[in-house]
Formats: structure tokens, sequence, C-alpha cells
């Protein structure tokens, strides 16, 4: 066994100690359960914690804008509950990279090739033979995330697990306007102007059918649940209650260096360019 392969394994398993030892929490805060297994912040713990609860009858995710899957919030999932999945990025080679590792063949994950647009993201849930009920779905494309979510129509998932750009704040209900081709680095070089606020992503929850039950303490990623299938360990939380800001400071200048603002400087940068308000 090759050190990549040693270190997944080491990694899994102390994932299954994390998720033995948050079973025994009581408490409804969605932040008592963060750790981290394959997930860029806290998601793989407060995932467990869901799937807990919730009752979810098909366990199958979808999660785009995974890069080559090794950070990712679902492959804990594939690998500690034996979930099965479809994965989807934008690169070739990001796909390729997938199909090589030893995932690809030890469990039932689908890996597709396409940039995704509210135009076609059913249709690729289509042709991989995915649709109705779902466990999760995982929206992170740095850029079309509000319309991509608000197109989806062939899945139904129980858990939406969609980024949010704390750089607008708890109180501004807005996202950038759809452009099929948008791409973050390309569109605006301070690399902070994408996505949407986590009000605009509240409203459109609600007008779906789901409930915000929190976010991670990181301030990217915004957690909701399917009406139906709330539950009273899962607590809902208003968006003042749920917001966190990021602490990382991403934007750049001109020149594609640091620039290291203060979130009240990144907001006023970003607020010069074209934003949609998103009214309930």
């Amino acid at each position: 066994m090759d050190i990549d392969a040693r270190l997944d394994k080491i990694q899994e398993s102390l994932g299954r100690i994390e998720t033995r030892q948050t079973a025994e929490l009581a408490s409804g805060n969605l932040l008592n359960n963060e750790f981290r297994v394959f997930s860029q912040w806290g998601e793989d713990g407060i995932i467990q914690k869901l799937i807990r609860h919730i009752d979810i009858g098909e366990k199958i995710f979808i999660e785009f804008g995974v890069e080559n899957y090794t950070e990712s919030n679902t492959r804990f999932l594939l690998t500690n509950n034996n979930w099965s999945g479809l994965v989807i990025d934008g690169s070739q080679s990001n796909i390729d990279y997938i199909k090589r590792d030893k995932i690809y063949w030890q469990y039932n994950l689908k890996a597709e090739c396409a940039f995704i647009t509210k135009e076609n993201i059913n249709q690729i849930f289509e042709k991989n033979g995915i649709k109705g009920d779902i466990g999760i779905l995982s929206i992170d494309i740095d850029g079309n995330d509000y319309w991509v979510w608000e197109a989806i129509t062939t899945v139904n998932p129980a858990i939406v697990i969609i980024e949010y750009n704390a750089k607008f704040g708890s109180d501004l209900s807005v996202t950038v306007p759809y452009e099929s081709d948008f791409v973050r680095s390309k569109k605006h070089y301070s690399m902070i102007y994408y996505g949407a606020s986590l009000k605009a992503l509240y409203i459109l929850g609600s007008k779906k059918g789901y409930t915000l039950v929190g976010c991670n303490s990181n301030g990217v990623n915004a957690f909701f649940v399917r009406n139906d299938l709330m539950v009273n360990e899962i607590k809902e939380v208003t968006v003042a209650d749920g917001y966190f800001s990021n602490l990382f400071r991403e934007s750049r200048d001109i020149d594609g260096k640091l620039m290291y603002l203060s979130p009240e400087e990144e907001l006023k940068l970003i607020l010069t360019m074209p934003l949609i308000e998103i009214n309930e």
C-alpha cells in the first residue's frame, strides 16, 4: 500500500472516531459536530450529523465543482457510509484523475466532465440515470450557484449544501447576474465577485421547500433540509443566526497579488459590480 493510500485510511479511521464521538452530542447546533476528513472545512461532521437524524431513502449524492475530488463534501460519505454518487467538474484532467483513483472501482461513483449551466444541469443528471429523490446535492461552482439551484427540477434532494459568498454580509439579498459562461477568475480581477449572499439562497430555499439549518463556521457553505424531512434534532436557523463571515482575505489586485482587504473594503469593491436583488 502506497503512502497516499495509507494516509487515506488514517483519515477515514479518524473520521469514524469523530463520527462516534459526535453521535453522543445532544445539541442541535451543527457547529458542535464539525470535523473534516476530506472536506475543506467542517462539512464532513455536519453531514454525518444530518444523515444520522434525517430519514433518507435514496442514499445517493450529487456534487459539482469537485476538481479532482481529493477534497470534497461527499468523499467521506462514499467511503464511510457506502453511498453512491455523481461528481461533476468542468476539467477533463480532473475527471481523468478521478477515474484513475481507486475509489472509482471500489465504490459506485460516476464522474462527468461538464461546464455546468442552468440550461444543461437537468440533462446531465438524466444522462447519468439520476432523478427523483436523492440524499444530498452539493453545489459549489463559484459563480452561478443561485441560478443553477433554481433551475434544478429533476432531482429532489433531502439535503442541499450550497456555497454562499460571505463577502456580501448577512443583510443583502443579492446574486451575480446569470451568464452561462461565468468564470470567477475571468469576471473580475479581485476573485471575490461571484455567487450569492446567504439571504438570497435562504429565500430561494424557502421557495423550493427547504429550511436553513446552519452554515459551517468558516463562512463558506450553507445547509438546507427539505421541509418534509425536518426533525426535532435538527433546528431551523435564521439568516442572522446562521451567517458566518469568512476570515480568509483572498481579494487580489489587478496584477493578481493579494490585497488583504478588510471585510468592509471587500464589500465596497464588489458592490461596484452588477448584482441582482432577490426578493421574497
